[in-house]
């Protein structure tokens, strides 16, 4: 739970730096030499908004088991790594890795390729837990009981979507 508390604030204050400095994203974004331009928005409103859902979520529902979130967090630090990685190994010069938009800045270096690669690891372990959560036997419990009815109508609607 307080990973999931601590990730919350971090992703959503990128979230909001990046949004705060949303007319400059893409420009940081086309430092890393992979997209530029149109793509370059988009891929700054995908970043986000991902940082948003998954913070935001984290933040109010520490204790959520929906796997949803998680998926957004991780698709969000894989990009991020992606980005820095092959910069970093092209050596390209980016002078604001963009993490919190114009504000915090930092150059690409081995710190920012430690820091993309905790939030893997982070995702990971986030992955790992939801798994076993998924994978947990559920009480034995009597067809009449209240609590098989609610599970059974939680499954239905899931199977529905």
């Amino acid at each position: 739970m307080v990973l999931r508390l601590v990730l919350g604030a971090v992703y959503t204050a990128m979230a909001l730096g990046q949004l705060a400095s949303l007319g400059r994203m893409p420009v940081v974004l086309g430092g890393y030499g992979l997209v530029h331009g149109a793509s370059a928005g988009v891929l700054a409103v995908l970043l986000i908004v991902g940082e948003l859902v998954c913070g935001l979520w984290f933040l109010t529902r520490p204790r959520s088991t929906v796997i949803a979130p998680v998926w957004v967090y991780s698709a969000v630090s894989l990009t991020w790594s992606v980005l820095a990685v092959q910069a970093y190994a092209r050596g390209l010069a980016v002078d604001n890795c963009g993490c919190f938009g114009v504000y915090l800045t930092q150059r690409l270096g081995w710190f920012v390729l430690v820091q993309d690669a905790l939030t893997l690891l982070y995702a990971a372990v986030l992955l790992r837990g939801a798994r076993r959560v998924g994978a947990a036997p559920a009480p034995a419990q009597g067809r009449g009981s209240p609590v098989h009815r609610v599970r059974d109508d939680s499954e239905a609607r899931t199977r529905a979507r």
